[in-house]
């Protein structure tokens, strides 16, 4: 007698699941691909960015090693450190003092904490530079007449809270040899740079002033 096989109910779930895991994939693979590849494109945005970002701070860096070892960078750092001493003696009671080196063609900025004037405390020390070739110390003259040449070694430039303990100028030769000096002035505790060998403007003495 022909036989009706029947579908057995156990049959029933091993099928429909491996349908439905099938039909779930194939709806689900193309969402897939679209937001592996929407991250990746985010991720190689975001590397491009972070190169970007490098490229640009090791340009910065670079422009400005640049800039200091010319002639006007050099100077301009020179300048800063002069108004750096002035306005930190006038804003307190401290004392700094400016060192310009002749032979070591090199200046540094400290503030003063012991009597001992000749001594400089490695903890006192807050800027020291060192000038290239394109920015040469020549001498040195202070308002009181009184000049460094290279045979004397240190200048030094002291201001306290009333101002420069003397003035002066540092003379300067660029890789041109063209002449500048930096002048400061004990007067007005002005600092600036004046192209070719600047004129000192001396204090007068008690029996010039008339009053």
């Amino acid at each position: 007698m022909p036989t009706c096989s029947a579908l057995m109910r156990t049959d029933l779930p091993s099928r429909r699941p491996s349908q439905a895991c099938r039909l779930r994939g194939q709806l689900q693979l193309p969402g897939f691909r679209k937001s592996c590849s929407g991250l990746v494109l985010v991720e190689l945005l975001l590397v491009v960015s972070i190169m970007a970002l490098f490229v640009l701070l090791a340009q910065l860096n670079l422009y400005g090693l640049l800039r200091k070892s010319t002639f006007k960078g050099q100077v301009q750092e020179l300048i800063s450190t002069f108004q750096m001493a002035a306005r930190g003696a006038a804003e307190s009671s401290r004392r700094y003092e400016v060192i310009i080196d002749l032979t070591e063609q090199s200046y540094m900025l400290r503030e003063i904490t012991s009597l001992d004037l000749s001594e400089v405390l490695e903890e006192e020390i807050i800027v020291e530079n060192d000038l290239s070739d394109n920015c040469r110390v020549e001498y040195v003259m202070f308002d009181d007449e009184h000049s460094t040449d290279h045979g004397e070694g240190r200048a030094r430039f002291r201001a306290g809270h009333n101002g420069w303990q003397y003035g002066g100028k540092i003379v300067l030769v660029d890789e041109d040899e063209r002449i500048y000096s930096v002048v400061v002035s004990r007067l007005d505790r002005f600092v600036k740079l004046v192209q070719g060998d600047a004129e000192l403007l001396l204090p007068r003495s008690e029996d010039e002033v008339f009053f």
